[in-house]
């Protein structure tokens, strides 16, 4: 004995009011499961540390006033000049203006 479709749909009415649940009679996809879940925003915001003033900023505010030292800038330049000595820093850039350079083309 089976019972009608119009009982169980109702059954399933008030079930989703004692539960707070959404009826869905249909049983499409409407993504309850994930808004329901708590926001992950505020907790992945927490997890990295607010940034602080650096080295750059203050020298920004101050410019040539202050002297300071940035250990990263300072290890920079010394991985350049490294380079530069093994021959495998960037080309040289070029000095003469474009026009002054000669035309390569087919003699006439």
């Amino acid at each position: 004995m089976s019972v009608p479709r119009a009982r169980v749909v109702d059954l399933m009415k008030a079930q989703c009011k004692v539960f707070a649940t959404t009826f869905n009679p249909e049983r499409t996809r409407l993504g309850n499961k994930v808004l329901r879940q708590r926001l992950r925003g505020p907790a992945m915001a927490a997890y990295y540390p607010r940034k602080l003033v650096t080295i750059k900023d203050v020298k920004t505010e101050f410019g040539p006033e202050l002297h300071t030292w940035d250990p990263k800038e300072e290890a920079r330049f010394e991985y350049i000049e490294e380079l530069k000595a093994r021959g495998k820093n960037n080309p040289k850039k070029k000095s003469a203006p474009a026009a002054a350079a000669p035309v390569k083309g087919k003699k006439k």
